[in-house]
């Protein structure tokens, strides 16, 4: 039997999410959300289990848009409006010219 003051409780660390735009050889758009997006389109650019379902087949993939935001539920909402935005829009976001954290409005 342990001491319950021996037993460590693991904090919640509070990470860092962010959303990201991928483009194809299709030259079609994707819009995910990641804690970690270098890792995230390493899994999306291979064959494995872990690349989305709709990037398979249509590499290779860019990444051509990224933006940290904070909290999951603040990115759910952001990746949920992008994906709503037309294809010119999407590329206003992406050169800069439409702020993500507007959407949130």
């Amino acid at each position: 039997m342990t001491d319950s003051s021996q037993i460590k409780v693991a904090n919640k660390v509070d990470t860092s999410w962010s959303l990201y735009i991928i483009k194809t050889r299709l030259n079609t758009l994707y819009t995910g959300i990641s804690t970690d997006v270098d890792r995230r389109f390493k899994e999306h650019s291979g064959d494995g289990k872990k690349a989305a379902r709709y990037l398979r087949g249509k590499g290779p993939l860019e990444l051509v848009w990224q933006h940290a935001v904070g909290s999951k539920s603040e990115a759910l909402m952001i990746e949920s409006r992008i994906k709503k935005l037309n294809r010119r829009q999407k590329q206003g976001l992406i050169e800069g010219q439409l702020d993500p954290i507007s959407l949130l409005k």
